[in-house]
């Protein structure tokens, strides 16, 4: 598990979504793993900060995503409605939405209220992208999951893995056992 912080404080709220997006782009494109959960921060005044704490489980294989995207309004409906129609423009049906977000702030001397929204999500792996694993990919995915319960096989779905990998559930048991044998060696 990693957690990790994105964070921009600006006077232009343009500008703070900008800073947001790419940082976001090169955090999580360099970071491994899944979004487990989220807490996203947004505040108004003098200065916009949005700050987004995710917690990232490294052992998941998966793409993560963050859609952040602002609109303007005479008020604060005609904006929210804006800027959610940007954000369901960009959701896709695979994505698992782990976090959102959204917020208003109306400038006092123009009254041009701005709305703000945020999006965490997870993209779905599909099982027949797992059926394309080689054996080794597989035999790596089944040993974090045993790793994970403390290299008790009864805990796994042996019907379920071979469901996912498309493979005969004799091929799972092997694997467990294959996996189990190598960790008696060390």
């Amino acid at each position: 598990m990693k957690l990790v912080s994105i964070q921009c404080e600006s006077s232009s709220v343009e500008d703070c979504i900008k800073e947001i997006v790419k940082k976001s782009h090169i955090l999580l494109s360099s970071t491994p793993g899944l979004i487990k959960s989220s807490k996203i921060s947004l505040n108004f005044g003098a200065f916009m900060n949005l700050r987004i704490l995710l917690l990232i489980d490294e052992s998941i294989p998966g793409e993560k995503g963050i859609i952040v995207s602002y609109a303007s309004g005479r008020h604060k409906d005609e904006a929210l409605n804006k800027v959610l129609e940007k954000i369901n423009s960009r959701l896709e049906k695979r994505y698992q939405v782990v976090n959102f977000e959204t917020g208003t702030y109306t400038m006092p001397v123009t009254r041009r209220t701005y709305a703000v929204g945020v999006v965490v999500y997870n993209i779905k792996t599909q099982n027949g992208e797992l059926s394309t694993l080689t054996l080794k990919g597989r035999r790596e995915l089944i040993a974090r999951a045993l790793e994970m319960f403390n290299y008790n096989p009864k805990v796994l779905n042996i019907s379920e893995l071979a469901r996912m990998f498309g493979v005969s559930r004799d091929s799972i048991y092997y694997d467990i056992e294959q996996i189990l044998k190598g960790r008696k060696k060390l």
